[in-house]
């Protein structure tokens, strides 16, 4: 049997998003963009147009958002620094937030590294994630930069997803993925 997918039109690109079923009677369609260099590229270059040009830095969870928070820190020549998702022995001085996570319904933990706090304390911050999908990561990194002492100036995204199109209006993202209900 084929697997099923939805087509999606990302910068000018085509792809085929596999559905997943998350749920009984409800699919998502999977975004992955580790490897696809031609849509990081692209998101990198609209995104960059359209976030604010006055940010000090980046944030992004890892990890299927990486490569495009690095293609947009060297379009915009801003750095970016990552939210772990796991504390590894090497981070001194590490600051962490805890969200619970509608997607698990466990907690999730976000950790900053003590080498990138210089990065986040007093500086303005744009938020950079693949898919926005129940918002938990969103709400962890927003925690992590004000408990760093930074401030949040705008968050972008390459997907917001659900089927409430105002959910979202405050991202700046390049398209939304609907929620398949049968």
């Amino acid at each position: 049997m084929p697997e099923e997918s939805y087509t999606v039109q990302i910068c000018g690109l085509t792809r085929q998003l596999p559905l997943f079923e998350v749920a009984p009677h409800t699919k998502i369609a999977i975004f992955n963009m580790l490897g696809d260099t031609q849509v990081i590229e692209a998101v990198a270059d609209e995104l960059a147009r359209r976030l604010p040009r006055n940010a000090d830095a980046l944030m992004t969870a890892e990890v299927k958002s990486i490569p495009l928070a690095h293609a947009l820190s060297v379009r915009m020549g801003i750095p970016y620094v990552i939210a772990r998702k796991t504390r590894k022995p090497y981070m001194i001085g590490a600051q962490c937030v805890e969200v619970l996570s509608i997607t698990t319904g466990a907690p999730q933990k976000l950790w900053l590294d003590g080498k990138d706090q210089g990065l986040v304390q007093g500086k303005r911050i744009i938020i950079v994630d693949d898919v926005i999908s129940t918002g938990s990561t969103l709400v962890g990194m927003r925690k992590l930069i004000e408990t760093a002492g930074g401030e949040v100036i705008a968050e972008a995204a390459v997907f917001t997803e659900g089927n409430d199109p105002n959910k979202w209006q405050n991202i700046v993202a390049i398209g939304n993925l609907p929620v398949f209900l049968d």
